[in-house]
């Protein structure tokens, strides 16, 4: 399986969506600040995951997500969860 996941940082409330083989080895890379993009970020939770059954639909819909429609998906999705951590 393959994971298509948002985090979002406790510091200062920003997302990152990426995608992963092994969710929770990816996870502790982003909290321990192993990963480029997200060094000095955190910590983070987990908001939102998907599972994919195959590498090539993961990445596309990683891919989907990170878009302006796919943003607004996000945002209708989470609308209880976003609006209780503000």
């Amino acid at each position: 399986m393959f994971y298509v996941y948002i985090i979002q940082s406790k510091s200062n409330n920003r997302m990152y969506t990426g995608f992963t083989c092994n969710l929770r080895k990816r996870f502790n890379e982003h909290n321990n600040g192993r990963v480029v993009s997200t060094k000095n970020r955190g910590p983070f939770k987990i908001i939102y995951y998907e599972a994919c059954a195959n590498e090539y639909d993961a990445r596309a819909r990683e891919k989907y997500l990170k878009s302006g429609m796919g943003k607004r998906y996000l945002k209708n999705r989470l609308k209880r969860f976003l609006s209780l951590t503000g």
